[in-house]
């Protein structure tokens, strides 16, 4: 059997990279910015405010003076000499780290600048306001610094102190993710995403994207199922069908040969657009044929045709036969159908019914189709109640009677392939 789309773990990991890239990034300039304007210092003289020390007072002043001039590197010697005067207190030493975190940040020198800001971090002269400003300053510093165990050990703290928000568990995610950690990304990184459903929010693409390649790279094919259905619910973009699709047929495969049930893969893949290889279209169309729903097969190949699908002469020649036999086929079918729906009505078993309903799915007679698989399902006798139950919501659907095919989707029942296809179908419908 031919896969339906191809959509490579490469693939996946770079457009993935890309986004983290991008992001670590703008968060150095977030960084920066927050310094540059977020951090200032005013020698405090009121009664009602720590006061500097008298030797450290004059030195202070002069390295503020360097910084407002833009003299980094000489408020950063001389804010180094204040550190070694004897006799400053406290409040001394804290203005000396909030000047020179600012200058070790306009210097690019993030490591150092982590390591005063938590030094200081403590410091009773830190509102706590101010220290959940700078741990989330400290987690990006240590991110774009690839500090991974310190951005998780930082967002463990915000949890903790419960100010961690949908940024900084952003953050942890993707440092699990980086360190290589792919199991907890994935485990970390859903449980926000379904916190995310869970108050009702759209859960963020990027976070769906991490769960995506962490899933990929412990190859977690269940996990990877979920996170594509997500994606479509969500976002349902092609590639994002594309992805669901391919893992629907890989889980197809290794179950074992099951015609019908790649036939309904086909079907659900042609509706959404992701049948992208001539293969695909040659096998879709033929297990139609075998299915007695000519009309289908025709509209396939149709369909492949159209989009230039079929490139290599054997490939155009191969399915240009396929699609004569097709038509033939079907001009005798509906020809013959009248007939055989008289017949299906008398008959006392409904799987007559339901091939009717196929041939007239094939041929876009949905409300007819609709019509004869119900029929059918009301009678005794039906082989697949599951494959007859998915048919009527594709019919029911193809009519524009969108509520009832949701409901005949939630009636699929017995067979886990069609139960997941059905649930597909569901969120077509709502896209």
């Amino acid at each position: 059997m031919a896969a339906i789309v191809t959509d490579t773990v490469a693939r996946a990991m770079i457009d993935g990279m890309k986004k983290l890239n991008g992001t670590a990034s703008r968060a150095a300039l977030a960084v920066s910015a927050v310094f540059a304007f977020g951090i200032g210092f005013t020698p405090a003289f009121a009664a009602d405010k720590p006061q500097n020390s008298k030797v450290a007072g004059a030195p202070l002043k002069a390295a503020k003076a360097s910084l407002d001039a833009k003299k980094y590197q000489d408020a950063i010697n001389k804010l180094k000499d204040i550190q070694g005067l004897s006799g400053k207190n406290a409040y001394d030493e804290h203005l000396v780290n909030e000047m020179l975190s600012y200058a070790y940040v306009k210097t690019n020198n993030l490591a150092d600048a982590a390591k005063v800001i938590e030094g200081d971090l403590d410091s009773q002269f830190v509102t706590p306001p101010e220290k959940q400003k700078r741990i989330r300053q400290l987690i990006q510093i240590h991110y774009t610094l690839k500090n991974y165990d310190k951005v998780l050990t930082l967002g463990d703290r915000a949890v903790k102190e419960n100010f961690a928000d949908d940024e900084i568990l952003t953050w942890m995610g993707q440092a699990y993710f980086l360190k290589g950690d792919y199991k907890n990304a994935s485990k970390f990184i859903d449980s926000q995403v379904q916190a995310q459903i869970k108050a009702g929010k759209k859960p963020k693409e990027q976070l769906l994207n991490l769960v995506q390649n962490a899933c990929i790279k412990t190859d977690d094919s269940a996990c990877l199922q979920k996170v594509y259905e997500r994606l479509v619910t969500y976002y349902p973009k092609p590639q994002y069908w594309q992805n669901l699709m391919t893992a629907m047929y890989r889980q197809q495969e290794t179950s074992g040969p099951n015609d019908m049930a790649q036939l309904q893969v086909y079907r659900l893949a042609s509706a959404v657009n992701v049948l992208t290889k001539p293969k695909d279209y040659t096998e879709y169309a033929q297990l139609a044929l075998d299915a007695g729903s000519p009309g289908e097969a025709q509209a396939a190949l149709e369909k492949g045709f159209a989009n230039k699908i079929f490139v290599e002469q054997r490939d155009v020649a191969r399915n240009q036969r396929l699609l004569d036999a097709a038509k033939k086929a079907a001009s005798a079918g509906q020809a013959a159908l009248p007939k055989a729906d008289a017949d299906a009505q008398a008959s006392k078993t409904g799987d007559k019914d339901v091939s009717v309903g196929i041939a007239y799915l094939g041929f876009q007679q949905f409300d007819k189709a609709a019509a004869a698989i119900e029929r059918g399902l009301g009678k005794p006798g039906v082989s697949n109640t599951a494959d007859a139950q998915l048919l009527l919501g594709i019919a029911q659907l193809g009519a524009g009677k969108k509520d009832e095919a949701r409901k005949s989707f939630r009636a699929v029942k017995g067979n886990p392939t069609l139960e997941r296809l059905a649930n597909l179908w569901t969120l077509h419908a709502s896209a």
